[in-house]
């Protein structure tokens, strides 16, 4: 996956990732607090902080212990809550942490590294959305989403 965008959602005011296959065929928004969309935002606009931010920390971290981060992966959906895994490797020792999405989103930024969905949790947010009984018509958010040009994603930027 690559992220799309970050954005205010218009319904809510909150924060969303969203993120896109490399098709282009499927996304996937993911609602975060507002701490932790201002870190992505700082990476992706490339702006260098005077100290290091919380990520900034980790990756130097793991850099000085000579580890990796293979991968995330956003690896399920329980209860509304998304959830991910940092794959790391450090010589032959291979681990895998829980995490945040919006954590693990921002170290893989910082470290270049490849963002990953599980195919089942695409499929349970399409669940979960269309037995959402809610005033938010989440199924018109999703195609609005899938449907932002880039131009147009500009608009909503955080």
């Amino acid at each position: 996956m690559t992220i799309k965008g970050l954005m205010i959602d218009p319904i809510t005011n909150m924060p969303i990732i969203v993120l896109r296959d490399r098709d282009g065929q499927r996304v996937l928004p993911i609602w975060v607090g507002v701490f932790e969309a201002n870190a992505i935002a700082l990476q992706m606009e490339n702006v260098q902080t005077p100290r290091p931010m919380t990520h900034d920390l980790m990756k130097n971290m793991l850099e000085d212990l000579e580890a990796q981060v293979e991968r995330i992966v956003v690896s399920g959906l329980k209860d509304n809550t998304f959830y991910a895994v940092i794959h790391l490797s450090s010589g032959s020792v291979t681990r895998a942490v829980d995490a945040r999405p919006s954590d693990a989103i921002a170290l893989a930024l910082r470290t270049k590294s490849p963002i990953y969905v599980e195919e089942s949790v695409i499929r349970d947010a399409k669940t979960l959305e269309q037995s959402k009984e809610s005033p938010l018509d989440t199924s018109r958010l999703q195609k609005w989403l899938e449907d932002l040009s880039d131009a147009e994603l500009g608009k909503y930027k955080m």
